[in-house]
């Protein structure tokens, strides 16, 4: 066991990207110095580190794991335990609408062209295919034996399922995935995708619009930020907007997640988020604290600011 070889006071960190990390603790002899230290790949580009605080991780722990995070020139946000972190949590969120439509007769260019147009930095079927598909089938097998069938279900799974278990595509790690790569690095998307369509690609006149492709990818992504701060998994909105565009590269323009919603404004997002929940599912629910900021018309940045957050 690595702690019996570690100073009593060395602090343990975890790179798991969804595990919670308290369970991991239970493993440890000394829990209040174990903590998440998540990176995101590739790891010597990408300059966000979550550090993940478990029910008995100690200030200690965080501290030193934050100059830790300093020492190495990364950019540190601290966020509370829970499946999947804040990050991965609205990473999610993303590529299940990649695959949503998909399922619903996009032509999978277009979904990637959309979110590109978006603003977002690679296509959601792309990000899944660098994070590595075979991954995000271990993610849905372990928190489907964690947590009963009925919490994967959706979009995702049978597609990513399919992926693995029928047609031994991976993505970029074995040169196949929901694109085809060539040995001298190009890639394309692969000519069968169009399996995935419950019902067929829909005819071209009938393939939705950019502007609607912007607002699906991004109010999801979006409403799941606002979701973590709801319930406490990130308190500090410019803690949520550095983690987005630095943790998935949520488009950078909007300033981050939750300065998205404030530049809509609350009222005007909440509203067309209940529109696109009647049309596409619970994706689009948004949380009683978003609700309460429409009546209020109240901003993340008013209600929980600086000197608020501090």
């Amino acid at each position: 066991m690595a702690e019996e070889n570690m100073r009593e006071d060395a602090v343990f960190g975890s790179n798991t990207s969804t595990l919670p990390i308290t369970g991991l603790a239970e493993a440890s002899v000394r829990p209040e110095n174990f903590i998440g230290v998540h990176f995101f790949s590739p790891v010597h580009k990408m300059m966000l580190v979550e550090m993940i605080v478990g029910e008995k991780t100690s200030d200690y722990a965080i501290s030193r794991a934050l100059d830790f995070a300093t020492k190495i020139r990364k950019t540190p946000i601290v966020v509370s335990d829970t499946r999947g972190f804040y990050a991965n949590r609205c990473v999610m969120r993303y590529i299940e609408q990649g695959m949503a439509l998909l399922s619903e007769g996009v032509i999978p260019a277009l979904i990637e062209n959309g979110a590109k147009m978006a603003g977002m930095p690679v296509g959601p079927l792309s990000l899944q295919d660098e994070v590595a598909i075979d991954l995000g089938y271990k993610i849905l097998k372990q928190t489907e034996a964690d947590l009963g069938a009925a919490a994967v279900a959706g979009p995702t799974k049978p597609i990513i399922t399919a992926m693995i278990e029928k047609h031994d595509r991976m993505g970029r790690k074995n040169g196949k995935g929901f694109y085809d790569y060539a040995d001298d690095g190009k890639k394309k998307l692969w000519t069968e995708l169009g399996q995935f369509a419950v019902n067929g690609l829909l005819p071209e006149d009938q393939q939705p619009s950019p502007a609607y492709l912007k607002e699906r990818i991004l109010y999801a992504q979006a409403i799941e930020a606002a979701r973590c701060m709801a319930e406490g998994i990130v308190q500090d909105p410019r803690e949520a907007d550095v983690g987005s565009i630095l943790g998935w590269g949520f488009a950078p323009y909007t300033g981050g997640a939750l300065s998205y919603i404030d530049t809509i404004g609350a009222a005007n997002f909440v509203k067309r988020a209940d529109e696109l929940a009647k049309q596409s599912g619970d994706a689009y629910a948004v949380p009683g604290l978003l609700r309460e900021m429409a009546k209020n018309g109240e901003t993340f940045y008013g209600r929980f600011g600086s000197e608020k957050a501090a």
